[in-house]
Formats: structure tokens, C-alpha cells, sequence
């Protein structure tokens, strides 16, 4: 029994040298082989670099230098751009930003084609693939796409500026911010709202400070026993002691229509855009305290009776 052990033992033993045996041998001839393969390599790469390197390195220099000049060629064409269009008085700033925008990514876009084709690159399919992409991109962002062509048209058209008092898009407010994607206003409560500028130029637009001036409408009711000639005049006189309100346009204050329970008086100064609502709280209290001095009543809602027996 022990024999058997013994025998088994020493079969197990060489089964495992000769197994490590042929690992060592495999091993060292893929090492071999690898070490070959890197040998011929190496042995090409420097080939290579003895047969084109100095055009590798020319190409190399070549497309920095032009990279380089062709920088400060956009440079200097953008400040042209600049500085051409500062010169039109049509033209604001939201333009020039976009169009100096335009002519740099064009210019660089320019440069490096012109950088890969010295490097040895071919630039047809590179180009033939940005339009295909360019396509692909239009659809995915068609809605930004609309903003932006949107916002090129306010800066062409430009109905309105940063500080006018506008309404677009169905949002009332301040103009705080205008870019070629949005327009950014602040409303009367101090809240930011951005609206897309797809939104503001697909809708009416009303600015209120483009003109400079605004008139200033309020009604104001009188009995129907009341003196109207007086009541007008009254009320144009308490308008001249109200700060802000302009004499040229001159107030207009006249019988505006027979309501149910009282007579109403249009009463309409002007202001500047900056005034109106000063002039709005101002002539309102001015005509009623003066109505109350003179003894004009200002009637309340009423509904007469008549019972019929």
C-alpha cells in the first residue's frame, strides 16, 4: 500500500513539472515573439521617422504657424467688424456682438481646416460630416434654432431695448436683458422672467417707453345734477398743479359718456415714461380733492326705483 502512495506521489510530481515545463516553455516563446514584434516595430517606426520625419516635423510647425497667424488674422477681422458696424447707428449692440460672433467661430472654423489640410488631413468627409450633423442638429433643436433667429431679428429690428417698459409674449415688464435666445424683463413686483425670443417676435409687441411720452388715462364720475362746464374745468386746473404732468401735449378733459348712476369725465394729461405712474396717482387725487373744494359730488353706484301702483 505504501508502494502505491509512493508511486502515485512521484507520477503526481512529474505530471506537474512537465506541465510547468511546456507553461515555461510557451511563455518564453510568446515573450520572444513579442520582444520580435516590438524589435520590428521599434525598428520601423524609426525607419519612418528617418524617411518622413522632417516632413512630419514641417507639417507640425507648419499648421502652428498658420494657427497662430491665422488667430491674429480673426482678431484683427472682428475688430473691423467692430468697429465698421459702431459706425451705423441702426446697428445695436446685441447685433455686433452676434455678427463679431459669427465672423470669429467662421474665421477659426477657417483656420483649422486649413491647419489639417498642412497636417496631412483629409478635410472632405470631416466637412461632409459637419453638414450631415449640422442637419441632425437643426431638427433636435429646431425650437432653439427659431429663438435664435428670433433674437436676430429684434437685433435688426430692435422695437425695443434694455430699460424699455414692454409688453411681448404676454408678459408685462422692464426690459433687463436681451440676448440672441431670450429676453430677460423684471415686473412691476420685482419678479425675473425670461421669456424665448420665438415667444416675444410670434406675438405682438407694445413698448410703452419707445416714444418717450404717455398719456395718462383716468375717468372720473360726476352727478347728474352737476354743472359740466365747471366740472371740466375744475378738473383741467387741478391737472396744472400736478408735478410731472407735461403742457405740451396739452391735458384733454372732456365728457366722456351718461353711465348708469353718474356722468364720466375723461380725464387724459400726458407724462413721461419715467412720470406715469406718479402722474397717474397724482392727477386722480388732484381732481378729487378739488371736486371736494368746489362741491362736485362724486356719486356713488345707485340704482333709482320706480314703483308703479
Amino acid at each position: 500500500m505504501t508502494n502505491e502512495v509512493v508511486e502515485a506521489t512521484t507520477n503526481t510530481a512529474a505530471a506537474i513539472a512537465c506541465a510547468a515545463q511546456a507553461v515555461g516553455t510557451k511563455l518564453a516563446d510568446t515573450v520572444g515573439k513579442q520582444a520580435a514584434e516590438g524589435q520590428e516595430a521599434v525598428k520601423q517606426g524609426l525607419s519612418w521617422l528617418a524617411e518622413n520625419g522632417l516632413d512630419c516635423a514641417m507639417n507640425i510647425v507648419g499648421a502652428i504657424l498658420i494657427l497662430f497667424v491665422g488667430g491674429l488674422v480673426v482678431k484683427g477681422l472682428v475688430a473691423a467688424t467692430r468697429k465698421a458696424l459702431a459706425k451705423s447707428k441702426r446697428v445695436d449692440e446685441l447685433l455686433r456682438s452676434f455678427v463679431c460672433s459669427v465672423v470669429s467661430k467662421t474665421g477659426w472654423a477657417i483656420v483649422a481646416v486649413i491647419a489639417l489640410g498642412r497636417l496631412g488631413v483629409d478635410v472632405g468627409p470631416l466637412v461632409a460630416s459637419l453638414g450631415v450633423t449640422g442637419v441632425v442638429l437643426g431638427f433636435a433643436f429646431k425650437e432653439s434654432l427659431g429663438s435664435l433667429a428670433s433674437g436676430l431679428m429684434i437685433a435688426l429690428n430692435h422695437p425695443f431695448k434694455v430699460g424699455d417698459y414692454i409688453i411681448a409674449g404676454g408678459v408685462e415688464g422692464s426690459v433687463t436683458e436681451l440676448n440672441m435666445m431670450a429676453t430677460v424683463l423684471a415686473t412691476a413686483d420685482n419678479k425675473k422672467i425670461t421669456v424665448p425670443n420665438a415667444s416675444v417676435w410670434g406675438s405682438a409687441i407694445t413698448n410703452f417707453s419707445a416714444l418717450g411720452k404717455r398719456r395718462v388715462d383716468t375717468v372720473v364720475g360726476v352727478a347728474y345734477g352737476t354743472d359740466l362746464t365747471k366740472a371740466v374745468q375744475v378738473a383741467r386746473a387741478a391737472l396744472e398743479k400736478v408735478p410731472g404732468v407735461l403742457a405740451d401735449p396739452e391735458p384733454a378733459v372732456a365728457v366722456g359718456s351718461l353711465g348708469d348712476s353718474a356722468v364720466t369725465i375723461n380725464v387724459r394729461p400726458w407724462a413721461a415714461c419715467a412720470d406715469y405712474w406718479a402722474v397717474f396717482s397724482g392727477a386722480q387725487q388732484a381732481v378729487k380733492e378739488a371736486f371736494d373744494r368746489e362741491g362736485i359730488s362724486i356719486p356713488f353706484p345707485q340704482v333709482d326705483v320706480h314703483m308703479v301702483k
